[in-house]
């Protein structure tokens, strides 16, 4: 626990920063835990074969020209250029061709392509909504914050019925929906006062990106059991990895951009 509360701390005290400054500061430290979760989806030994190194270089180049495509305020609307998809798309599936004996099979090419795409659009979106504002920022990591503690402490002090006990033995029904109310209830004040105004489609938001958070969760936890590991890495000493911290999250951000739409 000591260990688990000092890494915390850690973290806090680097990110936290950041994520104020903004601009270039926060950018850098987008595209560097970008790199590290790349990593840690390449390290998984059962969901690929293993990658040769140029490939692994061309999927990191990929990755970051979708970072740093279109991250200013409005490409909130404008999203990505099909120019930058297009390229990437080139780069990681004509090397099918010239690689022989199965060393980097379509397959290999196709789930390259999904970590390219994921991580590249994640944490591209991080950075649109960073520019876009600081409390909109801390709106949407605060909602899987408190959903997943609130979830927690209802599940230890409530939980009665398994949610999804093949992937998270420890979650529970009563300790999802505390976390939902929660997160709800927390999401909205938050939002009121230092986002925006009041109205009905701001709860029924915040309650969507809440459950979108945990099914987040279940889905980390889905990679992580077919590949039998515990955590992504443990760059954070009893957090584990980047994926392990950002689960939730990276589903929080994805549900937002989707809810912009409609």
């Amino acid at each position: 626990m000591k260990k688990r509360i000092i890494s915390a701390v850690i973290a806090l005290i680097i990110v936290i920063p950041l994520i104020i400054l903004g601009g270039y500061f926060f950018t850098s430290a987008a595209c560097i835990l970008a790199i590290l979760a790349y990593k840690e989806l390449i390290d998984l030994k059962k969901s690929h074969e293993k990658y040769p190194q140029l490939m692994i270089i061309f999927g990191l180049f990929a990755m970051i020209s979708l970072i740093l495509s279109n991250y200013e305020d409005l490409s909130i609307y404008h999203g990505i250029t099909y120019q930058v998809i297009a390229m990437d798309l080139l780069l990681i599936l004509i090397p099918v061709v010239f690689y022989q004996n199965n060393k980097y099979t379509t397959k290999d090419a196709f789930y390259l392509l999904g970590i390219v795409l994921l991580l590249g659009i994640v944490f591209n979106i991080f950075i649109i909504i960073r520019n876009r504002g600081l409390y909109l920022f801390f709106y949407l990591i605060l909602i899987p914050i408190i959903t997943d503690t609130f979830a927690m402490l209802g599940g230890k002090y409530f939980g009665k019925h398994k949610l999804c006990p093949k992937l998270s033995p420890k979650k529970t029904w009563e300790g999802s929906i505390a976390g939902l109310i929660f997160g709800t209830i927390v999401g909205v004040l938050f939002y009121i006062f230092l986002v925006g105004d009041f109205n009905i489609r701001t709860i029924f938001m915040t309650m969507i990106l809440s459950c979108a958070g945990q099914i987040g969760d279940l889905v980390m936890s889905k990679i992580k059991r077919e590949n039998d590991i515990k955590d992504f890495s443990n760059i954070m000493p009893g957090h584990g990895g980047i994926l392990d911290r950002l689960d939730s999250t990276i589903f929080v951000f994805l549900t937002y951009m989707f809810l912009l739409i409609i």
